[in-house]
């Protein structure tokens, strides 16, 4: 006879959170796995992400992902960080250890840089122009360096979080790597592969971001991190030029 009833709980923090895919995925993973586990998403607002963290340690989370706006801010909680989230300077998962310690990872870029291995994409020798500079980006250009890129060129409004990342990869990691200030209209710089990785156009946003979509040339390689909608209004304007799309729902499987 069963004398254990409690269900083991994972789950992600995010600010918004309803329209995050994960928790289907995993409890399908989970159900395969033959683990009687739940995922649940919680929203959670900045002010209150310590609170909530404390939360998962005292009511014994296995784990737990982050997403938008918690992946840099969580960090001061965590009680350590892989060696990988201590260069990116930002972390989407938490572990929970068995003595209840916050243990820091990041598996955004690696889940990024897997997708682009599955469409038989080579990172090596390549340009990237990367739009943002959050904890998303941070990943996704620390981990395509690490896979062998050529250069990445970072977009973002903010001067300081641009910089601060470009300067990550030249000191960190072997690509080289400059900051572009993101205006009205951008131009995007010739390269082999743009990315969006802000959360414009995620759903229900229908924006897209503010670029001059007439600079991007048939063939380049075009990927939003977004996985709802799998065909952003960004990934749709980008495949009306020509370009080769990829949706953000490998890098999340991954």
């Amino acid at each position: 006879m069963k004398t254990d009833f409690r269900i083991p709980t994972t789950g992600a923090f995010g600010n918004p959170i309803a329209e995050n895919p994960s928790g289907v995925m995993c409890e399908a993973g989970y159900q395969s796995l033959g683990l009687d586990w739940r995922y649940q998403l919680f929203e959670v607002k900045p002010k209150d992400l310590g609170k909530a963290l404390e939360g998962v340690r005292c009511m014994g989370f296995k784990g737990l992902n982050l997403t938008i706006p918690h992946k840099i801010a969580a960090i001061p909680y965590m009680d350590e960080l892989t060696e990988s989230a201590k260069i990116i300077g930002a972390i989407n998962t938490v572990l929970v250890t068995e003595d209840g310690k916050l243990k820091g990872e990041n598996t955004d870029g690696k889940g990024f840089v897997l997708g682009m291995e599955s469409n038989q994409i080579s990172l090596t020798g390549k340009r990237i122009v990367i739009l943002g500079a959050g904890g998303a980006a941070r990943a996704i250009s620390v981990e395509c360096a690490f896979a062998g890129c050529e250069e990445i060129v970072v977009v973002a409004r903010k001067e300081v979080a641009g910089s601060e990342l470009s300067e990550l990869i030249r000191t960190k990691t072997k690509s080289k790597s400059s900051y572009l200030p993101w205006t009205p209209k951008l131009q995007i710089p010739l390269c082999d592969i743009l990315i969006n990785a802000t959360n414009i156009g995620l759903y229900p946003d229908t924006n897209k971001p503010d670029i001059d979509y007439g600079t991007i040339c048939k063939g380049m390689i075009v990927q939003d991190i977004i996985p709802n909608p799998a065909m952003t209004p960004f990934l749709a304007e980008a495949k009306k030029c020509g370009a080769i799309v990829f949706d953000g729902m490998q890098m999340l499987v991954n």
